[in-house]
């Protein structure tokens, strides 16, 4: 276990994730739920409308768009089948001419389209991304449910991605033993660990693969 505890919503230093995608994960949900300590009232139960920007040259960068800000994280290492991200940068829009050259359209390592405006706003951004042969912009919400097992942030979740329907459930921590322990007291030890990156691209028809179930 760790030495200091994991807060739902606060920011502690670089997580590692499990999280996985599928049709169905009752008796996980069911015991996440009943293993769960309290979790304040906040994270019970949230809704999100979500934009992600997928790129295909690019899977270490993981771009969403949620409320008018963009939120940018990328890759850093896998440990034990576990993924660690850290966040790259956040912008809001409307968003600088020099943000999206500098820093937003090279996390998407695609070739620089013709920007002739000092900002844009997000549907003009959109416009952008939909004119480009290698990204796409799908549209994601989220139904999530919070709990916290052995340490661990947990949540089960019901996304529509592009009106598609799947349940995704996931575990993370700072601590790589905590999140094993977690899956082995889930039942999901074994099963892939799909990012939302991953996820969106093989519903969209970029990535020839099956979800977990």
């Amino acid at each position: 276990m760790a030495n200091s505890e994991m807060k739902i919503g606060e920011i502690s230093k670089p997580r590692f994730e499990f999280r996985t995608f599928g049709q169905n994960f009752d008796e996980s949900a069911f015991l996440m739920g009943r293993l769960s300590v309290p979790v304040p009232k906040k994270v019970w139960e949230r809704e999100s409308d979500e934009i992600y920007i997928v790129s295909k040259t690019n899977d270490i960068n993981n771009t969403k768009i949620r409320d008018g800000k963009m939120d940018i994280k990328t890759y850093v290492q896998t440990v034990d089948g576990l993924e660690q991200w850290n966040p790259l940068m956040k912008g809001e829009f409307p968003i600088s001419k020099e943000v999206l050259e500098n820093d937003v359209f090279p996390a998407f390592q695609v070739d620089m389209p013709v920007l002739d405006q000092d900002t844009y706003t997000l549907d003009e951004f959109l416009t952008i991304i939909d004119a480009h042969a290698d990204l796409q912009g799908v549209r994601v919400h989220k139904q999530r449910f919070g709990y916290m097992v052995n340490n661990t942030i947990c949540e089960v979740g019901n996304v529509l991605i592009n009106g598609a329907k799947l349940v995704t459930i996931n575990s993370e921590s700072t601590e790589v033993e905590d999140i094993a322990k977690t899956l082995e007291n889930v039942k999901l030890t074994g099963v892939e660990n799909i990012n939302y990156l991953q996820a969106i691209k093989r519903v969209i028809g970029w990535i020839n693969k099956p979800l977990a179930n």
